[in-house]
């Protein structure tokens, strides 16, 4: 199993830096064999260029938009789809929610890899909603407060897709 789990966000917008901050957390625990773990900040290029290699699953942990309660954490399978319309790896679906509060926009990420040559794996967002994206350094103490269930949210993604690995593994 191979899984990358992704921070994204530009520290320098406040809670935009959620992303970031939910990595700092995850580096004092024990991810399952094949996890790994970067923060990307606001190189999305960078991501796309990794996400060339094969991967099972990619976790993306990002700041949402002030549409939902301030701290509030979210996690959901992304939809995608093919420039053809068919559901597929590759772009977030036109109706999926906006996840963009900073430079880094996941429909750009997937447009590169695409142009690499390459498709998206099964992608998962775990995000927190900002109550401030002002340029400042530093979470608002609601989303602050919000990064270490986001953190056992990702833990639990994880650990979650390792045991069906290895089910699946045992049974083959």
């Amino acid at each position: 199993m191979r899984v990358l789990v992704a921070g994204v966000g530009n520290i320098f917008l406040g809670d935009d830096g959620f992303g970031s901050a939910v990595v700092r957390a995850l580096q004092r625990e024990q991810l399952p064999a094949g996890v790994q773990l970067v923060d990307y900040g606001i190189r999305g290029v960078h991501l796309a260029y990794d996400l060339l290699e094969s991967w099972e699953a990619l976790v993306l942990i990002d700041a949402l938009p002030p549409s939902g309660k301030p701290g509030a954490v979210e996690v959901y399978e992304l939809e995608t789809e093919t420039d053809d319309g068919a559901v597929s790896s590759g772009a977030v679906k036109s109706g999926a929610t906006s996840l963009d509060a900073h430079s880094l926009d996941p429909n750009s990420v997937f447009a590169s890899l695409r142009a690499l040559g390459g498709t998206a794996p099964r992608t998962f967002v775990v995000g927190a909603h900002v109550e401030s994206v002002d340029e400042r350094i530093g979470l608002t103490p609601v989303v602050q407060d919000a990064v270490t269930g986001a953190a056992s949210v990702v833990l639990g993604l994880v650990r979650s897709m390792a045991a069906d690995a290895a089910t699946a593994d045992q049974g083959a």
